[in-house]
């Protein structure tokens, strides 16, 4: 376990988690789903980066330059592979202080994702607000599709209202995969009654999440957000994502991959990301 402390916020890593964030904390108040009992899945945490893709790829196939890659179903009993490899796996501290962590994982080629990598993430305290880094490095001898992004689970407290502003929307059909985009305005609405599963895209990269307790804001280079949160849950996540879910497998089937975002790396070429998570008491 990893604890980064600075001005009221404390932030607990699990290196061996998946690079997972076991918990925030402002003043005491968990700001993202938070725990300090022992964890056993990065599934369990307050956040956790998506790599080497976000959501999933439709029943666990990646279609790729003509070819049928099986992947490993990793979330049963779903039939998809979901959130790419790295929460599943260990990584590696390579630095850390008393506000500052950086965290790697190195992947060789093998039956969950068929393409090697490296990959590191930092998570920084600085003032009010945590600030995260994300970046993957293409180590395979061919061009491979990458995708990035994190799934942190904001804690729904009573009259909590999530805003931000987004030019599309896609649907998603009963096997959880989108069907269609739709014009949207993004979501300005009270997160108790919201029953949400979608892909924004024309994100503006700024999200709040606003109740009687914290003031919360989630900025991000990135310019696609997943939000997903129903009445029964105590959670709300908020996902800053670089392409649309299953955009590999729907540029295969003749979309564009500028518009759904995804990456085509060549061997030794980068993608990196940035967020924020900026935290204050509500006054």
């Amino acid at each position: 376990m990893i604890r980064l402390e600075s001005h009221g916020l404390v932030c607990e890593i699990e290196p061996q988690l998946g690079g997972c964030i076991a918990g925030l904390w402002l003043d005491g108040v968990p700001v993202l789903r938070s725990t300090r009992e022992p964890l056993t899945s990065a599934r369990q945490s307050g956040s956790y980066p998506l790599v080497p893709f976000s959501n999933r790829l439709a029943r666990a196939t990646l279609r790729w330059n003509g070819t049928d890659h099986p992947l490993v179903t990793n979330n049963a009993p779903e039939p998809h592979a979901i959130h790419g490899v790295g929460w599943q796996r260990p990584w590696s501290v390579l630095d850390s202080d008393g506000s500052f962590a950086m965290l790697a994982y190195e992947h060789p080629a093998d039956a969950s994702w068929p393409f090697a990598f490296d990959t590191s993430q930092t998570l920084r305290l600085r003032g009010n607000s945590l600030e995260l880094t994300l970046a993957l490095t293409n180590q395979s001898s061919a061009p491979a599709p990458v995708g990035l992004g994190w799934h942190p689970f904001f804690v729904k407290r009573p009259n909590s209202r999530i805003a931000f502003e987004a030019t599309g929307r896609w649907d998603m059909g009963p096997d959880q995969l989108p069907t269609v985009r739709r014009p949207a305005r993004g979501i300005d609405a009270d997160c108790a009654s919201l029953d949400v599963d979608h892909c924004f895209d024309g994100w503006t990269g700024v999200v709040t999440l606003r109740d009687e307790v914290l003031h919360i804001c989630v900025r991000s280079d990135l310019r696609r957000l997943v939000v997903f949160t129903h009445a029964s849950r105590d959670t709300i996540a908020i996902e800053p994502v670089s392409h649309v879910n299953n955009a590999i497998n729907l540029v295969a089937a003749g979309a564009d991959a500028a518009d759904l975002g995804l990456h085509t790396l060549q061997p030794g070429e980068t993608l990196a990301a940035q967020m924020s998570i900026e935290v204050e008491a509500a006054r």
